[in-house]
């Protein structure tokens, strides 16, 4: 079994609407609270951190998949949204819904295009982030696959 340690150190100067700053390996940021929840806006914030620790980890293993599957593409881009439900006072990561759009080369088949369509479906299952907010967080997936033109 391998076991991979990713580290970060965290500086937080201030109280509640001051700015920090975190680092870990190519990620250096400042971070506060974003202005939605009264905050300063300052560098990124823990609700697009999680936005994009999902959005990353599920567009590189649809990648992964679809290079192991030999499915040839134009193009692989998304958008996602996180979506934040604040009830009471009290802040819960409610759900995140992925949109990946995938342009598949033009000689592409019925075969490939339905193959891309399980392959989108797939990634999101076997994302390591995906998996680790299962049961907390709600994950949504609204993929596109086309052929390209030449």
């Amino acid at each position: 079994m391998a076991e991979h340690i990713f580290h970060l150190t965290a500086n937080w100067p201030g109280l509640r609407n001051d700015v920090g700053e975190i680092e870990a390996g190519n990620l250096k940021t400042k971070i506060s609270i974003p202005p939605e929840m009264d905050g300063p806006g300052v560098g990124t914030n823990p609700d697009e951190m999680l936005l994009g620790a999902a959005a990353t980890c599920y567009i590189i293993t649809l990648a992964a998949m679809m290079q192991r599957s030999g499915l040839e593409k134009e193009s692989l881009t998304m958008e996602s949204d996180g979506i934040v439900d604040v009830t009471k006072g009290v802040f819960t990561y409610k759900k995140i819904i992925h949109r990946p759009h995938i342009v598949l080369k033009p000689d592409a088949t019925e075969r490939d295009i339905q193959l891309a369509h399980r392959l989108a479906k797939k990634a999101e299952t076997s994302c390591m982030i995906s998996r680790a907010i299962q049961g907390n967080v709600a994950i949504e997936l609204q993929a596109t696959v086309s052929a390209g033109l030449n």
